[in-house]
């Protein structure tokens, strides 16, 4: 999942993405509303976590210009008015939910993942593959029974693997724009190294394919 915070109160904002890349997001964070729509302009995400008071351009704006786009991404916005015609009006713009400050940060995280659920196709509560078992919402993975320890980044390639359509293969880059953010170095051999964890963790016999100068893809079931 892909997520943009754009909210201008640094500390907040920086928290938010901390809080959420811990939960296996992949964040990026801007702090005023034309970085956000530089973002954007070039990166696909699934929710924008969008305070409504940004500077330069204002958050109502971009809310209208996503809406308008029709591109599928949700908006999630925040306000520090929780007045019922505050949240009347960021809804009619064209936000998907309306979350005022203060706000529990498990709150923020259940709302994200609802809406990503809404900006993609839908998938089964539980991915399964051969012997392979997902359950996204418990963040629980087992293999023929066995619950498998992962890391966060771990998890979230094996949930990309098994949700898209048997045989298809995906690119590193694809992988990388998807579990990873902005940070990531797009040259490093992060896919590559988090890979080979991931395979170790699933044990034999192999299920995750390499094909050359393709990508990763699940083997058959």
């Amino acid at each position: 999942m892909r997520v943009l915070v754009a909210e201008d109160f640094e500390i907040l904002a920086r928290s938010i993405g901390t809080g959420l890349r811990r939960e296996g997001l992949a964040v990026d964070v801007v702090l005023d509303g034309a970085a956000a729509l530089e973002r954007l302009a070039v990166t696909r995400y699934d929710v924008v976590i969008l305070d409504r008071d940004l500077p330069g351009v204002h958050g109502d704006e971009i809310c209208r210009r996503l809406a308008g786009g029709r591109c599928g991404t949700r908006v999630l916005m925040l306000t520090a008015s929780g007045t019922i015609e505050d949240r009347v009006a960021g809804l009619s713009l064209g936000a998907d939910d309306y979350l005022p400050k203060p706000f529990a940060f498990a709150e923020l995280v259940a709302r994200v993942r609802a809406l990503a659920r809404r900006a993609t196709p839908p998938l089964p509560p539980t991915l399964a593959r051969g012997d392979l078992t997902l359950d996204p919402a418990r963040r629980a993975a087992f293999r023929a029974g066995r619950r498998l320890e992962l890391s966060p980044k771990e998890f979230a390639l094996l949930e990309c693997l098994l949700a898209a359509p048997p045989g298809l293969v995906l690119s590193a880059e694809e992988l990388l724009e998807r579990v990873w953010d902005e940070a990531a170095d797009p040259f490093s051999s992060a896919v590559k190294h988090t890979m080979h964890r991931l395979r170790a963790k699933l044990g034999d016999p192999p299920v995750i394919e390499t094909i050359r100068e393709g990508g990763y893809r699940l083997g058959p079931s």
